[in-house]
């Protein structure tokens, strides 16, 4: 049986925008938030995946935050990314898509 993403737009992936350093005052998620959405645009998945800000994941103690979710799928939490992290996010993006639950293991 072949696994297919499910229909347009129907996931989501959220990037906290209010992130930043202890003793910083910029805000690195809106920066990561302008770089996926770049990405995104730019790859087969930019009609499978809605990208948006948020302004807290309570995340704060590893910023950046970026959620991903998706109805009837496992969510997933990730933290300290930033836009260097860009093409493993939109990895993880296309490999979750492909999920039929959202879960996933490293092996």
């Amino acid at each position: 049986m072949a696994v297919h993403p499910a229909p347009a737009a129907c996931h989501h992936v959220f990037v906290c925008t209010a992130c930043c350093d202890v003793g910083a005052d910029d805000l690195p998620g809106a920066a990561l938030l302008q770089t996926l959405h770049q990405a995104f645009a730019a790859c087969d998945l930019s009609n499978t995946f809605t990208v948006s800000g948020v302004l807290c994941m309570a995340g704060c103690t590893r910023p950046c935050t970026v959620g991903f979710a998706a109805n009837g799928k496992a969510a997933w939490l990730f933290g300290d990314l930033g836009p260097a992290d860009c093409a493993d996010i939109v990895a993880f993006a296309g490999l979750y898509a492909v999920l039929n639950d959202g879960w996933c293991s490293s092996t």
